[in-house]
């Protein structure tokens, strides 16, 4: 299948000098929910930009539903709805009015049942005919999400959306998002909240220093790169790891009565059964086991903390 989206060798270098983004490849398929993770000024917002046409890319192509997002601009625009991470709206005009104009803004005809439908998919119908300045900071979040679907488009990019709403505003707004996708909608977001993309993604993108270091199916991403732990509740504790024990890179934790091992999962061999054998023989027994696996924001920070 064709990908809705197809960004090939992209770069972006400001006048300053600074380089953005370098060569970015990456496809994005249709009806998906892709997440972008990366530190503050990794490049996450400049790559949006650029798809949705706000930013000049230096080099590079955008192609969006098979067409050129450069020499077929008002098509492919009209694809997309973008809810930034600033609140940009008109303090004095109404919720009703700044919804109906931003669907105007990409010729779309009027619209009464579908603009009262977004309102009310947002729990916003209540508050048509109050005025932008009157709203708190959640529901101006959710008068942006309100106008990039105005004009019904099939592509969503969602920067930061839930960035300073409260807990039950964020989970309102998730259900939103995973209703749009089961309708179709490919959803492209940035978030700080990794536990978010990692209850929602398909896949996920690590963007860093404006490169992309890996796209991945975010199960197998956790697979891949991700380390389990074993750890055993000793039954007496250690003052430190038996030097016989070295090569299994054991490490002391609850004031040495818990001895924890790291092992990788895409290991042919774990070594805990060998392990296991010989904390036997070194006469260390223990109560109790558990095993953790590593979690989606453990696996982002190794990645961003990678050596160049």
């Amino acid at each position: 299948m064709q990908p809705v989206i197809s960004i090939q060798q992209l770069s972006k270098t400001y006048a300053s000098g600074y380089q953005a983004l370098k060569s970015i490849d990456l496809d994005i398929r249709r009806g998906e929910i892709l997440a972008l993770l990366g530190p503050n000024g990794a490049g996450k917002t400049t790559l949006i930009g650029c798809v949705c046409g706000l930013v000049n890319p230096s080099s590079g192509t955008i192609t969006i539903d098979g067409h050129d997002s450069r020499k077929e601009f008002r098509k492919t625009r009209a694809m997309i709805g973008l809810v930034p991470q600033e609140l940009t709206t008109d303090a004095f005009e109404t919720v009703w009015n700044t919804v109906v104009f931003s669907r105007g803004v990409f010729g779309k005809p009027p619209s009464k049942a579908h603009i009262s439908e977004v309102l009310q998919s947002l729990t916003l119908w209540d508050k048509r005919h109050d005025k932008i300045m009157t709203l708190s900071g959640g529901m101006k979040r959710r008068l942006m999400i309100a106008k990039a679907l105005s004009h019904e488009p099939t592509i969503l990019f969602l920067d930061e959306p839930t960035a300073g709403v409260d807990v039950e505003l964020r989970q309102d707004m998730w259900n939103i998002v995973q209703t749009l996708r089961d309708t179709g909608v490919t959803i492209i977001l940035t978030t700080h909240y990794i536990d978010e993309a990692e209850q929602m993604a398909d896949r996920v993108g690590v963007i860093n220093n404006g490169e992309l270091i890996v796209v991945e199916e975010k199960i197998e991403l956790m697979r891949k790169l991700g380390k389990k732990q074993l750890k055993l509740e000793l039954t007496n504790p250690l003052a430190s790891v038996p030097a016989a024990l070295a090569e299994y890179g054991l490490e002391l934790a609850d004031e040495g009565n818990t001895l924890v091992y790291t092992y990788n999962t895409q290991s042919a061999r774990t070594g805990i059964t060998t392990l296991l054998q010989e904390l036997g023989d070194s006469g260390i027994r223990f109560k109790d086991i558990d095993t953790t696996q590593s979690s989606l924001e453990d696996i982002f920070v190794s990645l961003v903390k990678k050596p160049k």
